[in-house]
């Protein structure tokens, strides 16, 4: 039997490794740790490089009707995932730090001694 020549499409776009359906779970996964807002769900969106987690603000500091609010942003970038928080007053992300593994960066997630993300 030949072989047959396989052709790789050099210009056709090449899928992006994230949001990905494995790393969104394991990150959800991962919230059930948490060490704040214990009695709400929080979701885990994917978006254009990475993950948006969100919740329902039970403490009303952000969102006095208990709403949907911006918990953090998760993406992925040159070999490293970068951890936003958001900047509620001015409705924008702000840069936290980067971590090489998505573990660490989901430990300081859960355990928010500052109340930065979880507020």
């Amino acid at each position: 039997m030949g072989e047959r020549a396989v052709q790789i499409d050099a210009l056709a776009p090449m899928r992006a490794p994230h949001p990905n359906e494995l790393d969104r779970r394991r990150i959800e996964r991962a919230l059930k740790g948490r060490q704040r807002y214990l009695y709400v769900e929080p979701s885990v969106v994917p978006v254009a490089g990475g993950y948006r987690v969100e919740s329902p603000c039970c403490s009303r500091n952000v969102d006095p009707d208990g709403g949907i609010v911006d918990v953090a942003l998760i993406q992925f970038r040159e070999g490293d995932w970068r951890l936003f928080r958001k900047d509620h007053g001015g409705g924008t992300w702000a840069f936290h730090s980067n971590f090489p593994r998505l573990g660490d960066l989901l430990a300081l997630l859960n355990v928010d001694a500052d109340r930065l993300f979880w507020q």
